[in-house]
């Protein structure tokens, strides 16, 4: 790790030896609560992501047997159901490692967006796909609505008492899914250890059992993810890389440098979905937090404010010449910049690892508990409620849409970040688009932009926007739905619930007095560079 830090290094180097004095690292270990809140609340039950790699190892040969049944069973497509925790670390594993030769397609459908549905339907073969239903707790609304509509349509292609060879469950041990997968005959029940949140389960079997269908290496991730183990577990805080990264986060977020932007080699763009739950989540609320921003494009360093600490991931094998410059260039100009250099992919092990203790350190340098989530419900409940009215009435209420983007951004000043919210599906066309406009927000106003699919980033970022620092500006951006899918046995419609939940996130935050603005887009024009950019002040 080569750190960059001009000014701000003394700043790290005079907390490293407080915190060898007040043995942060060991007690961490030692799994005591007290590093972060004086009750155990929520903390002594959900550190076993310290220890997981051992129980996992123990486990490989499950997991390569299982994935030699499910070859030989003749699947060529896993279909993964699930949200945040569940869903982001296997998204990252299949992104940077890819298809393997002779084993199946990895896909992650994380979304209850119909046009999105539609087209994982449309790509898979009914006859050859296993389903992974994955949810810690087991009543993750997505997922099970997921498993709900697709269980309907394995039935329609394959004798009914066959239909459950097609589907898995990964989830907690207990979960009402794992009684719902012992009723309706699943293939496979994985019961994960509980005591492990989901957001720091990359390396247990939510992020292993989707890994080894797809081909991954499970025994060189264990052991990369191990070796980074053994480096944080040395005591001194200088020279264990964990640690060391997480005093980096936690100083500079109280110095107001709380924009950590992830710039990454091409092939690890994805590690960023991951990241940013795990950091968001973990750090935003009491009013407090670090803000990831992953995705963003890289310009020139004039438009960056003094809330950026960037972290460059760069995958040494990867074509880097473009973001090599650029960060040299954000490093001359004397933003803070960290650089880790990963040698091959399945260093992605150790940087899981890494980045799961990092963060609880920085945790404790900001005086939060990096392992609850308590304004996530929030948006769930308001969601349920726009549910029963519209069971009870047959609409929905209507929504205050807030203000203008105009507005919006006239208010916009230094320290602040727009959060782009699409409920629409995602495409390399929207990622463009995108894109674009936030180099335009940039530019313009020198804020950082961050960018989320609906209803995913509210398993990631979600807590943050509500919980987190004050400085955000909220701009929600909802489609027409070309397609419509009924749920079955509910009264309401993949695309309503997926309205329900947009207009629910924004009555939350609305009522948590952040700035906000909602705009809507026809199916016949869509969300374009176009009509983004003429609603630019």
């Amino acid at each position: 790790m080569r750190m960059n830090l001009g000014e701000y290094q003394s700043d790290i180097e005079a907390v490293l030896p407080r915190l060898d004095a007040e043995k942060v690292i060991e007690r961490i270990w030692e799994a005591d609560h007290t590093v972060w809140k004086p009750e155990p609340t929520e903390i002594a039950n959900r550190l076993g992501w310290l220890t997981v790699t051992d129980t996992m190892r123990q486990r490989i040969p499950e997991l390569q047997s299982f994935s030699q049944e499910i070859r030989q069973a003749g699947f060529q497509f896993i279909a993964l159901l699930g949200m945040g925790g569940s869903s982001l670390g296997p998204e990252v594993l299949r992104s940077v490692l890819g298809k393997r030769e002779g084993y199946p397609e990895l896909i992650v459908l994380d979304s209850i967006d119909p046009d999105w549905i539609v087209q994982v339907q449309d790509r898979i073969d009914l006859n050859h796909t296993l389903f992974l239903v994955s949810s810690k707790s087991g009543t993750t609304i997505e997922p099970n609505l997921l498993y709900q509509y697709f269980r309907t349509k394995v039935e329609s292609v394959v004798e009914k008492d066959r239909a459950g060879d097609h589907f898995v469950t990964i989830t907690d041990e207990g979960s009402p899914l794992v009684k719902k997968a012992k009723d309706e005959g699943f293939r496979r029940i994985f019961e994960n250890p509980s005591h492990i949140g989901g957001r720091y389960s990359v390396l247990s079997y939510f992020g292993l059992v989707p890994g080894a269908l797809a081909g991954v290496d499970i025994p060189a991730l264990l052991d990369k993810a191990d070796r980074m183990k053994d480096l944080c577990r040395v005591d001194s805080a200088k020279d264990n890389p964990g640690c060391l990264l997480g005093t980096i986060m936690g100083i500079m977020a109280l110095k107001g440098i709380d924009k950590l932007t992830l710039a990454t080699s091409p092939g690890l763009s994805r590690f960023g979905l991951w990241a940013e739950q795990l950091i968001a989540e973990s750090t935003g609320k009491e009013g407090k937090g670090i803000m990831p921003v992953a995705g963003e494009p890289l310009v020139d360093p004039q438009y960056y404010g003094e809330d950026r600490l960037f972290v460059f991931l760069r995958l040494k094998e990867d074509q880097n010449t473009e973001v090599d410059a650029a960060i040299k260039s954000i490093i001359d100009s004397g933003h803070p910049v960290v650089t880790i250099e990963m040698q091959d992919t399945c260093d992605l092990g150790a940087e899981f690892f890494r980045w799961e203790y990092a963060v609880p350190v920085a945790g404790s340098i900001l005086k939060v508990n990096p392992f609850d989530q308590p304004d996530v419900q929030r948006s769930k409940d308001a969601t349920g409620e726009l549910v029963r009215t519209y069971e009870e009435t047959g609409a929905f209420p209507n929504t205050n849409p807030g203000n203008s983007l105009a507005d919006l951004l006239v208010e916009s000043k230094p320290g602040d970040y727009l959060a782009i919210m699409a409920y629409t599906a995602e495409s390399e066309g929207m990622d463009a688009v995108i894109a674009n406009f936030r180099q335009q927000i940039l530019e313009r106003y020198q804020i950082a932009t961050t960018f989320g699919y609906g209803p995913r980033f509210l398993h990631s970022t979600g807590q943050l926007h509500k919980g987190g620092t004050p400085n955000g500006l909220f701009l929600q951006m909802t489609v027409d739905h070309d397609e419509d899918i009924p749920i079955p046995g509910k009264s309401y419609t993949f695309s309503q619930l997926t309205n329900a939940q947009a207009m629910g996130d924004l009555k939350v935050l609305q009522q948590s007095g952040r700035k906000c603005a909602r705009l809507h887009f026809s199916k016949k024009d869509g969300i374009t560079i176009r009509s983004l950019a003429d609603r630019l002040p």
